[in-house]
């Protein structure tokens, strides 16, 4: 759901589609929204990147040449710069945070640091009124830009910057939602967050299933992984819902009905639901321990 716009007013970058947008912080998930900008025809020369590290920094320069490299000066990064975007490990993102200094205070901050929420980056951020923010929660298949990706936005933010985040996030993800309740964003974390790993599970476990049953390793990973695969696009493609697909996949007294008999006697259902609602949970811990003040 799309929050209701409540300010109106953006810069002529962000309306050109084409913002200076600055990274503080070029790990991997950074790499592969630079990486997506890239693809997607953003101007290159409006991209660019701090960090710490100096190989990390080297390596980036290799790999986007034309992106502007700060070095590990936050600062200079972002001045001038449209979006902002906030691409460090959470455990460092308040003194991050609490270091910059933002000569516009219109500046949209976009944060993927996950678990922190934005009263606690906007609680933080050295600005004289409130900045607009949205906080982000994509996937790591995001990095081979596959990747689904959550959305909230404060108050401030306008709507075309809202627009330009989504454009954003879109170079790295094929489906990005927005959602009008922060804590939903907790929500997403368990679903689409984690849940990459629930499927390497699932699949894992096939994989070693088809071995014990005599199938070489590489075999049972290969057909795991292209039924996956297969399966996933079938769901996209089709029109059904995912409860009429499995009913038709099911033939009675058959192979699929007696291995599903068997997980629904094991009750796969609870156990799925108790993992998302675990996930859910802990991001919400999170979020409050690295919320509080030091």
């Amino acid at each position: 759901m799309n929050p209701t716009a409540l300010n109106t007013d953006s810069s002529s970058q962000i309306a050109s589609h084409h913002p200076v947008i600055a990274f503080i912080g070029a790990g991997n998930m950074a790499e592969g929204i630079l990486g997506g900008l890239y693809a997607s025809g953003h101007s290159r020369n409006h991209l660019r990147f701090a960090d710490p590290v100096s190989e990390r920094r080297d390596y980036m320069t290799s790999k986007f040449p034309e992106a502007q490299n700060f070095g590990d000066d936050n600062n200079a990064c972002i001045k001038g710069a449209d979006v902002v975007i906030l691409a460090v490990k959470p455990q460092v993102l308040r003194k991050v945070v609490q270091g910059l200094v933002f000569e516009d205070p219109h500046t949209l901050i976009i944060s993927i640091a996950a678990g922190i929420r934005t009263t606690d980056i906007s609680r933080w951020l050295n600005a004289p009124e409130a900045m607009p923010v949205v906080r982000c929660m994509p996937n790591t298949p995001a990095l081979i830009g596959e990747g689904a990706a959550g959305l909230y936005a404060t108050e401030a933010t306008s709507a075309a910057q809202r627009e330009s985040a989504e454009r954003i996030l879109s170079a790295i993800a094929k489906e990005v939602n927005w959602v009008d309740d922060e804590n939903l964003i907790d929500t997403i974390t368990a679903v689409s967050g984690s849940g990459p790993a629930y499927f390497f599970l699932f699949m894992e476990a096939m994989q070693a299933a088809g071995v014990a049953s005599g199938l070489t390793p590489e075999v049972a990973k290969a057909l795991t992984m292209q039924t996956c695969i297969g399966a996933a696009k079938m769901a996209q493609q089709s029109e059904d819902d995912l409860a009429v697909l499995r009913r038709k996949v099911t033939s009675p007294h058959g192979t699929t009905e007696a291995a599903l008999v068997s997980m629904e006697n094991a009750n796969i259902r609870k156990i799925i639901e108790d993992g998302v609602f675990a996930a859910e949970h802990r991001s919400r811990e999170l979020a409050e321990e690295m919320g509080k003040d030091q």
